[in-house]
């Protein structure tokens, strides 16, 4: 993001990290105390991060579709953020290396690939009741809404290429 400053980057990456930790705890054992500590701080640091970077093209994506469709919204969120995390990677590499490092991975998308098996996270649009016949309409009210400093070029065909796949559930690209 544009707004992002190092403090934001350094909050984003660890957040990240300790969702990572936290996460897989809570849902091995929901009242343990350990895995929660680790979520809630986590999500403490990603939304001080968001609240001061502002949001970028996966949350503006997951508001349209959320608005037109009335999909749950953090399903939605589980199901796109793999998508657009592979479709700007190539386009920022240093965000890209700070959220692998955050996920202990070799790369950011085999990261939150992991985190996603590991959680067995939502994988398609459809599974929400999203119609397939949405996804034109969808893509021209993203673009009005995405991000003009987004990583990766935002077109109408990239975005119906990112909604299908999201759509099918299948595996990011």
């Amino acid at each position: 993001m544009h707004r992002a400053d190092p403090i934001d980057q350094a909050l984003a990456g660890e957040g990240i990290r300790a969702l990572r930790i936290g996460l897989p705890l809570v849902a091995a054992e929901p009242g343990g105390l350990h895995g929660r500590e680790h979520a809630l701080y986590g999500a403490y640091l990603s939304a001080v991060a968001f609240a001061s970077a502002g949001s970028g093209l996966h949350h503006k994506i997951c508001h349209v579709l959320g608005g037109m469709f009335d999909l749950p919204h953090a399903q939605t969120h589980a199901v796109v953020l793999p998508h657009v995390l592979a479709f700007n990677a190539p386009h920022a590499p240093d965000a890209e290396r700070r959220i692998a490092t955050a996920f202990d991975a070799e790369s950011a998308t085999g990261g939150l690939g992991r985190l996603r098996a590991q959680l067995d996270a939502p994988r398609a649009l459809r599974d929400y009741d999203m119609p397939e016949s949405g996804i034109t309409a969808a893509a021209e009210a993203i673009l009005a809404a995405a991000p003009p400093s987004n990583p990766a070029p935002v077109t109408r065909d990239n975005i119906i290429g990112l909604l299908h796949a999201a759509w099918e559930g299948t595996e990011p690209r």
